[in-house]
C-alpha cells in the first residue's frame, strides 16, 4: 500500500508539472502567434483550466514533501509533551477540511456532468472535463492527509517531517528564503 501511496503521489505532481509546462507551451505559442499576426483561439480557456490543474493536482505532493503552509511554526515551538497531541489534533482538522473539500469538489463535478454544463469561453466542451483535474486533485489531497494522519496516529513520523529533516540535513534552506 505503501509504494502505490508514493506513486500516487508522484504521479499527481508530475502531472501538475506537465500542467505547468503545457501553461508555457500556450503562452509561448500564443505570443509567437500574435507576432505573427494570428490568433490561438481559446489561449486564455485552456490556460485557465490548467493553472487549476497544476495548483490541485500538486497538493497531495507538496502536503507530503512539507512544502505547503502548515501550523508547523507554532507547534515546532511546543514542549515535546504538547507537541505530538498538538500535531495530531491540527491534521484532524486538516482532514476535516480535505474531506469537505473533496467530497464538495466532487459534488459540483458531478453536477456540472449532470446538467450537462458547457464551458462559456471560445472552447466549447462539457465542463466537467476541465473540472475532473480539480477533483481528482482534491481526492489525492485528502488521501494524502488521511495518510499522514494515520501515520500519526499509529506513533510514526510524517513524511513532511521527514523531509524537513532531509533538506536540514543537506543544508538546504531555501524554504526559509
Amino acid at each position: 500500500m505503501r509504494r502505490f501511496l508514493d506513486r500516487l503521489y508522484a504521479a499527481s505532481g508530475a502531472l501538475a508539472a506537465v500542467c505547468l509546462a503545457a501553461i508555457a507551451a500556450v503562452m509561448l505559442a500564443q505570443a509567437a502567434m500574435r507576432e505573427a499576426g494570428m490568433l490561438l483561439r481559446g489561449a486564455d480557456d485552456i490556460v485557465a483550466w490548467l493553472c487549476a490543474a497544476t495548483a490541485f493536482l500538486a497538493l497531495g505532493h507538496t502536503f507530503r514533501r512539507g512544502e505547503l503552509v502548515r501550523v508547523g511554526l507554532l507547534i515546532e515551538r511546543l514542549p515535546p509533551r504538547a507537541r505530538r497531541p498538538a500535531e495530531i489534533a491540527a491534521l484532524a482538522v486538516a482532514l476535516a477540511f480535505a474531506a469537505y473539500m473533496a467530497w464538495a469538489v466532487l459534488r459540483f463535478v458531478y453536477d456540472s456532468w449532470r446538467f450537462n454544463e458547457v464551458a462559456q469561453g471560445l472552447i466549447k466542451i462539457p465542463i466537467w472535463i476541465p473540472q475532473a483535474s480539480f477533483a481528482v486533485g482534491a481526492v489525492i489531497f485528502f488521501v494524502a492527509v488521511l495518510d499522514e494522519f494515520v501515520v500519526l496516529v499509529r506513533g510514526g513520523k510524517p513524511a513532511y517531517e521527514r523531509s524537513e529533516e532531509e533538506r536540514r540535513a543537506a543544508k538546504d534552506f531555501s524554504e526559509t528564503l
